[in-house]
């Protein structure tokens, strides 16, 4: 097992040896953050894609990226054993040190492990029922369980899966998505108490720096939509939990030049006014990474992008994500050496000046 974290001298030296311009990076919770990080999210479960996985992250952290994400239920748990892997070899290899990346996952979903043939219920009977890890109404009709015996089961199994002591960031995955069908909001709010109490307790132990929400459309919503989250209710109920040291710091949500609620969409109250999502964030000091950057690949097609400093497709997508204010970092999900080198390009220009942005997006939306 890999120890060690992400640290503020690690990802500064980081920065310091990629030759990359220091306006891709961001600071954020003293680290220093790549404004492009990878996901490892499509593929299939086969060895194949483990080795292009494996490869696209190596190619990735030796073109300056150090945010690398990737959930237990991705690929049936064999992505974080992909990413398990690439770190292994780039630390072997003398080129990275662990406290220069920054890993998150996820946990939350229901998930088997494709190394282990058997059929997906019977998966789950052995590990988990009839270890006592999960009981008759756990699972929500998502394929979710939010109980702490199950989650801090995943942690556990994470970190082997990706040979680390400690991960920099454990999402809570789809959780208001995946339960809200079948819980009222006020039992939710309930059980994501729980849910926080565990993570700080995982942080006292080494096994977790920070945690947050991975989510898809609780903090996009309106305030009237069942799945409808206020971020800054999140924090307090955060804050409650773990003082103002909590470990609650990021979140992670779909945006692209489709997807644009996070900027556009005033669903959130703060301080008795409404505003975007990202500027809450901003202002609750709150690291927001974003998902579906290229739509999987929707987004490429011709026309579907307004075009903008003469930029290809992917280029262009990325470019108006990682340069709206609030953004830390989109995450793209990469696999073909042809495609890491494309989207990789970015690291190679800046990200637009705010002001740029905000005539871009006044043009666009006018």
């Amino acid at each position: 097992m890999i120890s060690g974290f992400a640290t503020h001298e690690g990802t500064k030296k980081f920065l310091e040896n990629s030759g990359i311009t220091p306006l891709n990076f961001k600071q954020i919770h003293n680290l220093v953050l790549s404004n492009v990080g990878i996901g490892t999210y499509l593929g299939e479960a086969n060895e194949k894609t483990d080795e292009l996985v494996k490869n696209a992250i190596k190619q990735s952290v030796l073109s300056g990226i150090n945010v690398i994400d990737t959930a237990i239920n991705y690929r049936a748990q064999k992505a974080e054993r992909s990413v398990g892997k690439a770190i292994s070899e780039l630390i072997n290899e003398g080129k990275i040190t662990r406290d220069q990346i920054f890993i998150s996952t996820k946990n939350g979903y229901i998930t088997n492990d494709a190394d282990v043939k058997q059929e997906f219920w019977e998966y789950i009977k052995n590990e988990y029922t009839q270890k006592g890890v999960i009981k008759e109404g756990d699972v929500s009709s998502g394929y979710h369980c939010m109980t702490t015996a199950y989650l801090a089961d995943q942690l556990e199994r994470s970190l082997k899966n990706l040979g680390l002591d400690c991960v920099d960031l454990l999402y809570l995955h789809n959780a208001v998505e995946g339960q809200i069908k079948d819980v009222s909001k006020e039992k939710f709010l309930e059980n994501l108490k729980s849910v926080f109490e565990l993570y700080e307790q995982k942080r006292k132990q080494d096994k977790i720096k920070f945690y947050g929400m991975a989510t898809w459309e609780c903090f996009r919503v309106s305030n009237d939509n069942p799945q409808y989250l206020s971020l800054q209710d999140t924090v307090e109920l955060a804050r409650k939990v773990g003082g103002e040291n909590h470990g609650f710091r990021f979140i992670q949500l779909p945006f692209n030049m489709y997807y644009d609620q996070a900027l556009l969409a005033k669903n959130q109250i703060l301080d008795g006014r409404p505003v975007s999502l990202l500027e809450s964030a901003v202002k609750l000091n709150i690291g927001v990474f974003t998902s579906v950057p290229l739509m999987q690949g929707r987004l490429l097609v011709p026309g579907a992008m307004p075009e903008f400093n003469d930029l290809k497709p992917s280029l262009r997508a990325l470019q108006f994500i990682r340069s709206s204010p609030g953004v830390l970092a989109p995450l793209v999900g990469q696999k073909s050496p042809e495609h890491v080198s494309e989207n990789l390009e970015i690291m190679k220009i800046p990200p637009m000046p705010e002001d740029e942005f905000i005539a871009l997006v006044k043009k666009l939306t006018s």
